[in-house]
């Protein structure tokens, strides 16, 4: 019986890890797509980095709302409504020119990637002993759809309409819905309070270095990096060369998260992840330095890490599965607040200040603070 309760729950783990992935089609790939792009679609830079930024300014206020209604009504349902968010997000992407209908776009998946990410962590960490090597499957299972958008859609966006591409994706986008539709029913957990919006609560150690990570990697580094292959190589060359950096990114996580949560699990989940911090440093240096693709390949396989071992110092902190949903979300509003801030940012601070000098500025931030607090970690990260 136990062993078929395991099987059970490695299946959901799959089936909700797959569901993310065909989520994140439309929204990796945008990522390549829109700064390069930006007056096929209507754009200027500044605006770019507003868009990329807005699902993750949605999410920071909503994460522990979110929380709440997974504990209340149960994962299945909110990544039923999850999936069909998801694919209409990836369909407006397709159709729209201006600001303001891709910054709808980008609301509704900011709503729906939410409700994902913590449905996919609440089913991970339901046995906390292998908290990390459960973490880490799913997110290696989740990186398989944007690796293969990012790699065949940024080669069609040279040969096709960028939008064009969008409303390809939006197809196995759809096949979410059918994936979440096999999800387990449970019962409802039962509501102690009325779900609220969340306030972002004061930081902890843990929180602030995720903020920076998000600020560094998933905001300055994503947005600029197709910039910065571009002043080298032809526009198409560059999109390409980009999207598979970005790639990279997806692929260095599919192979880290498993790998360094199972090193968590045996080692010390805060050991492994501060050694990780250092190596992601040591990653934006090496950028600044114009050591684009080297920094590029150690960068994005500790930003898997980092993903995966945050979670899990977490999971195993706390006991209760809400107490736990709680601190997830805020870590990961910390996050998306740094990876909101970074597009922002970077779409401005590219008229003064070189790509290569902020991801420098970046890894000097990001080395006092973890200089400053590392040892506070397993002590402070609740």
């Amino acid at each position: 019986e136990r062993l078929l309760e395991q099987i059970e729950s490695w299946k959901t783990i799959i089936s909700s890890s797959a569901l993310m992935s065909l989520a994140l089609l439309g929204d990796s790939l945008i990522y390549a797509i829109l700064p390069v792009y930006a007056e096929n679609f209507g754009l200027t830079i500044p605006m770019v980095g507003i868009l990329l930024a807005a699902n993750r300014i949605v999410r920071i206020f909503i994460y522990t709302f979110i929380s709440k209604l997974v504990s209340t009504f149960g994962a299945r349902a909110l990544c039923i409504i999850a999936a069909i968010i998801a694919t209409l997000s990836t369909f407006l992407y397709g159709i729209s020119t201006g600001f303001f209908p891709l910054l709808c776009a980008r609301i509704l998946w900011g709503i729906a990637y939410a409700i994902l990410l913590l449905s996919t962590l609440a089913y991970a960490v339901a046995k906390k002993s292998e908290a990390g090597t459960r973490i880490g499957t799913s997110q290696a299972i989740q990186r398989i759809g944007p690796i293969i958008a990012l790699l065949l859609g940024t080669w069609l966006a040279a040969i096709w309409s960028p939008n064009d591409i969008f409303l390809i994706l939006a197809i196995p986008t759809s096949f979410s819905i059918l994936i979440a539709l096999t999800l387990p029913k449970h019962e409802k957990a039962p509501q102690t309070q009325r779900p609220r919006p969340a306030k972002l609560t004061k930081p902890t150690v843990l929180d602030l270095l995720f903020f920076i990570q998000g600020y560094a990697i998933d905001g300055l580094f994503a947005v600029s990096i197709t910039l910065m292959l571009a002043e080298k190589t032809s526009l198409a060359n560059a999109v390409i060369g980009g999207g598979a950096l970005l790639a990279l990114r997806h692929v260095g996580e599919a192979l880290a998260a498993p790998i360094f949560g199972n090193l968590g699990d045996k080692f010390g989940a805060v050991k492994i992840f501060l050694i990780s911090a250092a190596l992601t440093i040591f990653g934006l240096i090496l950028v600044a330095l114009d050591e684009v693709v080297f920094g590029a390949i150690v960068l994005l396989i500790f930003r898997g890490a980092i993903a995966t071992l945050g979670p899990t110092i977490i999971a195993k902190q706390f006991d209760g599965n809400e107490t736990v949903l709680n601190n997830l979300a805020r870590l990961q509003s910390w996050r998306d607040l740094g990876a909101a801030a970074g597009p922002i940012v970077t779409g401005f601070a590219l008229i003064y200040v070189s790509a290569g000098l902020q991801h420098f500025i970046s890894a000097v931030i990001f080395g006092l603070l973890l200089l400053s607090s590392g040892s506070k970690i397993s002590k402070n990260s609740g």
